[in-house]
């Protein structure tokens, strides 16, 4: 049986943009595949496909989910990733989601699937979504970071570019085989603050969301996941301020992320050489059109 399985074939689709999210290791408190989830829901995406998850998931570390029917027969839910599309409206592009665990095992065969599906689906460009534990501050902006080796989306992104290196998981690698396949790709990571892991974590999951919608030329009614994010926020807070101990941790994040904001806002304030230079263009070119 090949890998994908198609449950029908989606109409014809504009441009579309893939958006990847997969739960475990890449996705810390479910931001990642939250976000992707939620695209789907605020666009109407339908399911048309899924992969076969006899060749991809050990079943004994990913097991299936039983659940009843009818208070009576059991339904057997195998873990998979499912794949959906949505018809934007008022957009240039559709969308094409791909969300799941992520794969135990044959990672190759897995990508090169899931390629396979963006060459059929015409895709033209893929945005990989993570999230990572990280030492930031809940009060404060999401940090994202982001690599892509295509200036076009290098430009829609700007985000930070990522020092780590190290061990990586599906979403590193998928997005390595889809730069090396040719194919226009952004990998985007939400920072969560690792003092309050659990999931979820909808203002990261937002900020997420957030950057497909600039990536993708896309827009996305988050209404209601902004109010989730302000409801964390809250209680997140509240829950802080009855620990002297992390409050004052979290006092220290905060310092360090309004210090790196401040060297941020001062990097992007232009020189008074840059002025004088940009201010010399103009009259120059004043003077040619008369």
């Amino acid at each position: 049986m090949p890998p994908i399985i198609w449950e029908h074939r989606p109409e014809r689709l504009r441009a579309p943009a893939m958006v990847c999210a997969f739960g475990g290791w890449n996705d810390a408190a479910e931001a990642a595949t939250s976000a992707a989830n939620f695209v789907a829901g605020a666009t109407g995406a339908t399911r048309f496909a899924h992969l076969d998850p006899e060749d991809f998931y050990d079943f004994q570390a990913t097991r299936p989910q039983i659940s009843l029917v009818e208070g009576e027969a059991r339904s057997v839910a195998w873990p998979t990733v499912e794949i959906s599309s949505a018809r934007v409206r008022r957009a240039p592009r559709d969308l094409v989601i791909v969300s799941g665990p992520e794969p135990s095992m044959h990672w190759r065969t897995f990508c090169e699937s899931v390629i396979d599906l963006a060459e059929a689906l015409d895709v033209q460009m893929v945005i990989s979504l993570g999230a990572l534990l990280a030492d930031v501050a809940h009060t404060r902006p999401v940090p994202l970071v982001g690599i892509t080796s295509d200036e076009a989306l290098a430009e829609r992104t700007s985000v930070t570019p990522p020092s780590y290196e190290g061990p990586t998981g599906i979403t590193g690698v998928l997005h390595g085989a889809f730069e090396e396949a040719g194919m226009p790709a952004v990998s985007v990571w939400a920072s969560v603050p690792h003092y309050v892991a659990a999931a979820p974590n909808p203002k990261a999951s937002l900020a997420l969301v957030r950057k497909v919608e600039s990536v993708a030329g896309v827009s996305v009614d988050a209404g209601e996941l902004e109010t989730a994010a302000a409801d964390y926020e809250r209680r997140v807070s509240s829950a802080v301020a009855g620990d002297e101990e992390v409050r004052s941790f979290v006092e220290r994040l905060e310092e360090a992320a309004d210090a790196e904001a401040e060297m941020e806002s001062e990097e992007e304030v232009p020189s008074a050489d840059a002025l004088a230079r940009d201010f010399q263009r103009f009259l120059n070119q004043r003077g040619d059109e008369s």
